[in-house]
């Protein structure tokens, strides 16, 4: 598969979704790209590098036409942070609404806080919690980074004090989660909890 014929944009509802990059600081097991397939919905999103900003540019279309543009695949789309900055203003400049769904984890893989950039461009992140331990975490997400768990909590917190719309989930249904755990660590930062269901994608 060549670039060329990569999904680097696709359409879920009233959604356009940007596919950025198939690197990720996780390796989380219930993640669909573990067990074989890297499609969501019909969308095959095996990306065999990272897009520069003017070819996901190209593939905009009329954001009026879309309620938010979301950079989500099955990478981390912060890894790519440079595209991700300079394809969000540019939905900004045209008007559009931008989400982020992340790991959390670009604090700690840039090695600095990116917070400040995002809040120029982004109106909302989702950022993927997953469990309410450490132990937990790093059983089910197996993350690459070392300090990866007390750095998502770090970014977790700072969140809302640069985005007004931060939501952070966790899977019901992953062993040894407690969602009502999760709940409550997250509501005390500011952020807005959203439970998700497990093997649920899109």
């Amino acid at each position: 598969m060549t670039q060329s014929t990569a999904t680097l944009v696709y359409d879920i509802r009233d959604c356009r979704y940007l596919n950025i990059t198939g690197r990720c600081t996780l390796r989380c097991q219930f993640c669909p790209k573990h067990n074989g397939s890297k499609q969501v919905h019909q969308y095959q999103l095996d990306l065999k590098r990272q897009p520069q900003a003017e070819e996901v540019i190209a593939l905009l279309g009329n954001t009026a036409d879309f309620t938010e543009y979301v950079f989500c695949g099955y990478g981390e789309p912060t890894l790519n942070l440079a595209t991700l900055l300079r394809v969000a203003t540019e939905i900004k400049a045209r008007g559009g609404s931008v989400r982020v769904n992340t790991d959390g984890l670009g604090n700690g893989f840039h090695r600095r806080n990116i917070l400040p950039e995002l809040a120029t461009c982004v109106d909302s992140l989702s950022i993927s919690l997953n469990a309410d331990t450490q132990a937990a975490y790093e059983r089910h997400c197996q993350p690459k980074l070392s300090g990866a768990y007390a750095a998502l909590l770090d970014f977790i917190k700072l969140a809302p004090h640069y985005i007004a719309d931060v939501q952070v989930s966790a899977i019901n249904g992953l062993e040894g989660v407690d969602i009502e755990a999760c709940r409550n660590m997250v509501e005390v930062t500011g952020a807005q909890f959203k439970q998700r269901t497990l093997g649920v994608v899109g």
